[in-house]
């Protein structure tokens, strides 16, 4: 590479009136480049973003380039890359709009992805799974403010050297495509292919269940080390996302468990409605799946794919129904409607769809998994062997005997649940002294508790303090972890807590399956709310 790539097309150059100057090129691509830049105004390192594009030219795109700058600025979290300044100045003779970020020392997702197929074949699931949910938490951040990433993909996440997931880009996606519309016509699609929801690829408007069909995408790729949809061609690769299936991840890797599989294939789903609702509910699925079941290293089938899935980068392409005119040489000219094939030999493209839930849509019968009442996806099957009902050839008898069995033991069931939690009060209980599963009688199938999953008692005594309100402070996340522990952080702060119980054998006796308030709330500590939680019996359901 010549020492001009190497440093970058603007590198030693300055914007706005010398205040930042331009260093070491971090990253570049067909729309964009990234520079560590110095800020001789406040003396800091500072990485800034230039659009080296035909639409700098237009006045319009850079109003609204400014517009969505000013929005993402807004945005405040641990997991996203903050935005310190926006502006346009004169490069090469070009209005260039830029962006000041903060500079993140660390490595892009794709990076480490790259090292962990090389090592492993793919990314562990639950370092995978970890690393999505804090991808989800900056979208839910950004959600609620109304703001759709509409490029998620690892090439925008990055990870510091303490292992911080950063996510960025905020609205340039959205600032782009109100450029390329302005510049030719409407429906023009601007993005990553590979990554695009169905809906995107279609030239549709996107919501906040776009993102989370993006980060469905990356998922399957850090848990497999490939792609779901590949093809020679953008256009291709959006027909793909709007008409094809794609495979169970865990028949790429072995490892993965069920409930990896359910969980991706819902973030996947065609029609935006049977998607995850929001951020947070995927997010929160993410981490009851990677404590459903034990890390193991992946197990790649002989034969498939195992790159990280490096192919066509970002790209301006017409949406489906829609080819490009011959190359001539010159600037193309816009794309114009032209009859699209049916690819793959489909015999008709699938039924248009739209969100909210329109008239006429007949949603297709679930396959793999019914979805869950909160946004749930089922846990990961059962290993625990299962008492069978006797069979006789009395027939009547025989199960007459069953049923008075089965409404014993759950007599007897419903009287421990009714002891432990009389003998709870409340909450007033010693951590040494709190109830669990082992206050029950234990059924056929129990799991037992699992004390390694701790939490300490820091988590409540030195909660984190909020990003939006000084006074108050964040939930800390307390579920999935042994009540015990819990108990303990819970009275080591001084909180009140009400606790329920429930029969399931997936996570353990004295797991916590759910809290209220949920984890990351802002609450009042000097007026604290009794926190309710939920808690394993390890018993089967």
């Amino acid at each position: 590479m010549s020492q001009d790539g190497v440093q970058g097309r603007y590198a030693g150059r300055a914007l706005a009136n010398n205040r930042y100057q331009l260093r070491d090129l971090l990253g570049e691509g067909g729309m964009a480049s990234v520079h560590l830049a110095y800020d001789a105004v406040l003396d800091r390192q500072v990485a800034v973003k230039t659009l080296h594009t035909e639409l700098g030219r237009e006045q319009a795109f850079r109003e609204r380039f400014r517009r969505e700058a000013q929005a993402v600025a807004k945005l405040t979290h641990t997991n996203i890359v903050s935005v310190f300044d926006t502006g346009e100045d004169d490069l090469d003779g070009m209005t260039t709009p830029y962006i000041v970020m903060e500079y993140v020392e660390g490595r892009p997702l794709g990076s480490i992805l790259d090292a962990d197929v090389r090592q492993f074949g793919a990314m562990p699931a639950d370092k995978a799974l970890k690393v999505t949910a804090d991808v989800l938490a900056a979208l839910e951040i950004s959600h609620e403010m109304g703001l759709v990433h509409r490029d998620i993909k690892p090439g925008n996440v990055m990870m510091t050297k303490r292992g911080v997931v950063k996510v960025m880009d905020f609205g340039i996606a959205r600032a782009m495509q109100s450029g390329v519309t302005s510049m030719t016509q409407t429906g023009m699609v601007v993005g990553t292919p590979q990554y695009l929801s169905p809906e995107q690829a279609l030239g549709r408007g996107v919501d906040a269940r776009s993102d989370l069909y993006s980060v469905g995408i990356m998922l399957f790729q850090l848990v497999t080390g490939r792609l779901p949809f590949e093809a020679d061609s953008p256009l291709a690769i959006a027909y793909a996302h709007v008409q094809e299936e794609p495979v169970a991840p865990s028949s790429i890797n072995r490892a993965l468990p069920p409930a990896v599989d359910a969980l991706v294939a819902r973030a996947l789903k065609k029609n935006p409605n049977e998607r995850f609702p929001s951020a947070e509910a995927m997010r929160d699925e993410c981490l009851r799946v990677a404590s459903s079941f034990q890390a193991a290293a992946p197990s790649i089938v002989p034969g498939a794919q195992t790159s990280s899935g490096a192919g066509v980068g970002s790209a301006v392409f017409p949406p489906v129904g829609q080819t490009p005119p011959p190359h001539t040489g010159g600037v193309q000219t816009p794309y114009q409607p032209t009859p699209a094939p049916i690819p793959y030999g489909a015999p008709t493209p699938p039924p248009a769809y739209g969100y909210p839930q329109q008239p006429g849509y007949q949603t297709p019968a679930p396959a793999a998994y019914s979805p869950q009442p909160g946004g749930a996806t089922p846990p990961p099957y059962n290993l625990s062997p299962q008492t069978p009902a006797p069979s006789s050839g009395g027939g009547g008898k025989s199960n007459k005997a069953v049923i008075i069995g089965s409404i014993v033991v759950s007599l007897v069931a419903i009287g421990g649940l009714i002891a432990a939690l009389t003998l709870n009060n409340g909450g007033s209980e010693d951590p040494e002294s709190a109830p669990s599963a082992s206050a029950t009688s234990h059924k056929p199938g129990y799991r037992g508790p699992d004390t390694a999953k701790t939490v300490e008692t820091t988590e409540c005594t030195e909660p984190r303090e909020s990003y939006n309100d000084p006074d108050q402070v964040q939930m800390p996340e307390l579920t999935f972890k042994n009540w015990d522990s819990v108990v303990a952080c819970l009275k080591a702060a001084g909180w009140t807590y009400d606790p329920s119980y429930e029969d399931e054998n997936t996570f353990g006796d004295g797991t916590v399956l759910d809290q209220s308030p949920k984890a990351r709330t802002d609450f009042d500590p000097a007026k604290p709310p009794t926190f309710k939680f939920t808690i394993s019996t390890g018993n089967p359901a």
